[in-house]
């Protein structure tokens, strides 16, 4: 059995990873990490794991945790794993981070974007960009994996074999974003209350959110130049779920079968990635509880653009199943091993 040990085990993302992992055949958690309930029953804070969930919650003592555990999910606020990782953690466990501390190479960058500063930059290079479907063969030998966000993950799927394949402009891309409000995780904010966010939906961090480097990073690379996006995400009243609407200039006249052609070119292969069947739009509601992502386009013939679609569950293929997806890699497991989940439709 792989021993998991999991830092920010009661936020949002720590608790599905335990979900996940009380399913999974071939792991089980061994330290469940919360600084704000040392020393309660975890199944004190999530009640839907009485009777199954036993132990109490530890501290996050990620010294003590690496020799007790194969791998460590650090599923905390940006600048912790920064702080607490170190050669001799790295030397004994992996480590899976669910925050953004490894997910840009350029730390300048991220400390601009994030206002902080980063205190580990001598592991970015060494950490691995954990989008299974793009970076599987780079995953299985990690011993840091940076686990992407869910706005970034969703977007980077929808638009990724299109700019790859030189279809699209990368300087014309536009994403227009929706997200459940469990993506702000569990901390309490005025704006997340049920009476701010009921019956309401907002754009927020309006060219100014932290995943908008992030996304322009791996599009460059798919792109071999530059990708510089307008990125815009908008909070609506649902718990789980992430909406891409991305739009952009085609470089050439194309037919959806020589699109489709793309999209199966890349993803055909892939279990976690459906690619819909056409004029289908991608609905969250259809991808719920699931580490599944649904794509699909829609050529605008008039405007001689083209709109790409995607939908996932953000706590899921956006955060815990795509960390657990990123495990069964790197401990030579079938992917789906554990997070092999039919999605809920209501």
């Amino acid at each position: 059995m792989i021993k998991v040990g999991i830092i920010g085990s009661t936020g949002y993302a720590g608790a599905e990873i335990v979900k996940l992992i009380q399913n999974h055949p071939e792991a089980e958690v061994v330290w469940f990490g919360s600084k704000s309930f040392e020393g309660e029953p975890f199944a004190s804070v999530y009640r839907n794991m009485f009777e199954l969930v036993d132990e109490k919650c530890l501290g996050d003592n990620i010294d003590e945790l690496a020799d007790k555990v194969d791998v460590i999910f650090t599923a905390t606020p940006q600048g912790l794993c920064s702080k607490i990782i170190n050669e001799d953690v790295l030397s004994k466990t992996k480590v899976i981070d669910l925050s953004a501390d490894f997910r840009i190479k350029d730390v300048d960058i991220y400390e601009k974007w994030y206002g902080i500063k980063h205190e580990s930059p001598e592991f970015i290079d060494e950490a691995v960009y954990g989008l299974c479907e793009i970076n599987r063969d780079k995953t299985k030998d990690a011993r840091l994996i940076a686990n992407p966000g869910c706005y970034t993950t969703c977007s980077i799927l929808s638009i990724y074999p299109l700019v790859k394949e030189g279809l699209i402009d990368p300087k014309s891309i536009i994403v227009d974003a929706k997200s459940g409000t469990t993506g702000a995780g569990r901390g309490a904010k005025v704006a997340n209350l049920f009476c701010e966010v009921n019956e309401n939906i907002k754009a927020y961090g309006v060219t100014t959110h932290r995943h908008t480097p992030e996304i322009e990073e791996q599009l460059s690379y798919a792109a071999d130049e530059d990708v510089v996006i307008n990125f815009t995400p908008h909070l609506v009243p649902m718990q789980r779920g992430i909406l891409v609407t991305a739009y952009a200039n085609l470089t050439k006249d194309v037919t959806y079968d020589e699109v489709k052609a793309v999209y199966d070119k890349y993803y055909k292969d892939e279990k976690f990635i459906r690619v819909l069947n056409k004029d289908l739009c991608p609905e969250t509601r259809f991808v719920a509880n699931s580490n599944y992502t649904d794509i699909n386009f829609k050529i605008d013939e008039r405007t001689g653009r083209i709109v790409m679609m995607g939908a996932l569950d953000n706590l899921v293929k956006g955060a815990a199943g795509q960390a657990v997806q990123n495990m069964n890699i790197m401990f030579g497991l079938p992917e789906e091993t554990g997070i092999d989940l039919v999605p809920s439709s209501v």
